[in-house]
């Protein structure tokens, strides 16, 4: 499964532990099936977010706006174009 490394602009704090980098593996039919069960575009993003990298919702929801955008740009990519809505 491929995977791919993000650098952080503004390290986020992830179980007790500050970081810069983020893994995120790409995304399965499983991820988006939970992904459908949440409302807003917003908390669906997180929720993909946090499943795809590894890391609690809260450390998604912690993060600089601008690594928010720049993550789910990544994650956008790993969509295929015709795949659900998802904000970036």
């Amino acid at each position: 499964m491929s995977k791919e490394t993000i650098t952080l602009e503004y390290p986020i704090t992830v179980d007790g532990i500050e970081t810069k980098l983020l893994t995120m593996r790409r995304c399965l039919v499983k991820d988006i099936k939970g992904m459908d069960r949440i409302t807003g575009d917003v908390a669906k993003s997180i929720y993909l977010m946090s499943e795809l990298c590894g890391i609690s919702p809260d450390a998604v929801e912690n993060m600089d706006a601008a690594d928010y955008f720049k993550v789910a740009e990544k994650v956008a990519g790993f969509l295929p174009s015709a795949g659900p809505t998802f904000v970036h």
